[in-house]
């Protein structure tokens, strides 16, 4: 049972596996606040519907304020709802960003590989050119390779 909690967290972190985990532990915490509120504080939270809309409101820091926990305990369990709430944005705002930067990179790579590949070309064409006034014999990579160890 161990094993089937840290496989997942043992696999190679990127961008996207970062922000499943943080829905997946916002989600567990924004239920879990909602069941501990409807439990502590039963005058200000009746029902487990009242604490679940509670629990949604302040993880998604909307907070209308309609509903608030009056004890300390439940001041708590906000602020940890809260906290997970700007993890949550924070972690799906950086795993959006690295994913078009990663994009812009990879493009960018594409386009100088392109332009050395043509700068390249140009540069044995007039070697070629070169070559062949001089008189000289053009030799194959290969040749010289094995010519020259």
């Amino acid at each position: 049972m161990k094993n089937l909690f840290l496989k997942p967290l043992a696999a190679t972190l990127t961008p996207r596996r970062a922000a499943q985990i943080i829905m997946a532990a916002t989600l567990l915490v924004t239920l879990a606040g909602g069941f501990l509120i409807w439990l502590i504080d039963h005058k200000e939270f009746p029902n487990l519907g009242t604490s679940l809309w509670w629990s949604l409101q302040t993880v998604t820091t909307v907070g209308y304020g309609d509903i608030v926990p009056a004890d300390t305990t439940g001041r708590l369990i906000g602020a940890v709802l809260m906290l997970q709430g700007l993890a949550l944005i924070t972690v799906v705002a950086a795993a959006v960003t690295a994913t078009l930067i990663e994009q812009v990179r990879k493009r960018r790579n594409l386009d100088e590989d392109s332009a050395n590949l043509v700068h390249l070309k140009r540069i044995e064409a007039r070697l070629d050119a070169i070559e062949q006034a001089l008189g000289v014999e053009v030799r194959s990579a290969e040749e010289s390779d094995e010519q020259n160890p």
